[in-house]
């Protein structure tokens, strides 16, 4: 599997913020989201093919219970979901980074926990982007179909990212849409945010609307924390 880096840091977002964890981030993505803080792993995928046992030998080594693993879309890949299941079986607990375009190739479980990110309108780049990347990406962003059958697998989030009162209604809408399928409690607002200075301007307002809607907000630590760079 084509992997971009794999190290331990702490858990940046959403119900496990916090947590010491081992990040396993897989390298290519079948959207193109114009703000896309992991370019290395979409716009443009970088990584190596690393063998499934090599992987886990890195993941063993770094000594965390707490798995994530992320990409880029990293369901695209049949050898991420046989990895999910192996790490689970060796007694990890793994979170599965989503957008929620795609189902594992696989029928076992790959998650502990199901963290779906569901991309917004504002997330497709522009009309005149190379490769017809606007129309692959729009055709693409919204499966309810797949976002019913991932959360229905057990514990999930969702975590929208906001940038506008556009961006809001579109989420509270498609929630409303995907109704008893999303667990009470389960639904994060994130600030759209590659700086800190971008994430504490931000922050205040949709902190606000969290409040009055009833979701949580995700401060997005791991930008405070370690900025916008790669290994955190």
């Amino acid at each position: 599997m084509r992997i971009s880096e794999i190290y331990a840091s702490l858990q940046g977002e959403g119900l496990l913020a916090g947590t010491p964890s081992t990040f396993v981030r897989a390298s290519g993505c079948n959207l193109r989201c114009v703000w896309c803080d992991t370019p290395f792993t979409s716009w443009e995928p970088t990584g190596d093919d690393i063998p499934l046992a090599d992987v886990l030998t890195k993941v063993e080594s770094l000594g965390q219970r707490h798995v994530v693993v992320t990409g880029g879309e990293p369901l695209l890949f049949a050898d991420v979901a046989e990895l999910c299941v192996a790490l689970r079986r060796a007694g990890c607990h793994v979170t599965v980074e989503t957008a929620g375009t795609v189902l594992p190739a696989t029928n076992e479980p790959v998650a502990d926990l199901m963290s779906i990110s569901p991309k917004l309108a504002s997330s497709t780049p522009p009309a005149d982007t190379p490769q017809r990347w606007a129309t692959r990406h729009e055709a693409s962003r919204r499966q309810d179909d797949v976002l019913r059958e991932l959360a229905a697998a057990g514990r999930h989030q969702f975590k929208f990212v906001i940038d506008s009162e556009a961006d809001l209604a579109e989420a509270c809408g498609w929630l409303g849409d995907l109704g008893r399928a999303v667990e009470p409690g389960s639904v994060f607002l994130m600030p759209q945010a590659r700086t800190a200075d971008e994430l504490a301007r931000r922050s205040a307002w949709l902190a606000r609307e969290c409040r009055r809607l009833g979701f949580r907000f995700a401060p997005r630590h791991h930008i405070t924390w370690f900025g916008n760079r790669r290994g955190t």
